[in-house]
């Protein structure tokens, strides 16, 4: 599954992917649910999570400034706020959209 088309609005990303399908996730989901060690933490081999200190959202936060597609396998949203290190699956962008 791959998508054919992403498109950026104001307040949502929509999807049309290669099935036929269409996800559409508001930008403030897609932030808060950011997959990077920074945002969701990340695993040691003994199983303990490390992750950063929370930091606040602003309302630049959710401002999606750009989009940059990732090897064939996913994206990388930029934000208003200077965050860009999240790498989005495909399959985690459909199921977050899912979740929606």
């Amino acid at each position: 599954m791959r998508p054919t088309d992403i498109t950026a609005f104001p307040a949502e990303l929509a999807v049309k992917w290669d099935d036929g399908g269409e996800s559409f996730v508001p930008l403030e989901t897609l932030r808060r649910f950011c997959p990077c060690a920074a945002c969701m933490g990340e695993t040691d081999v003994m199983g303990n999570l490390y992750k950063a200190p929370e930091r606040p959202y602003t309302d630049h936060s959710f401002v999606l400034t750009g989009v940059s597609e990732v090897g064939g396998y996913g994206l990388q949203p930029r934000w208003g706020d200077g965050h860009a290190t999240g790498i989005y699956t495909w399959d985690y962008l459909r199921r977050l959209a899912k979740a929606e």
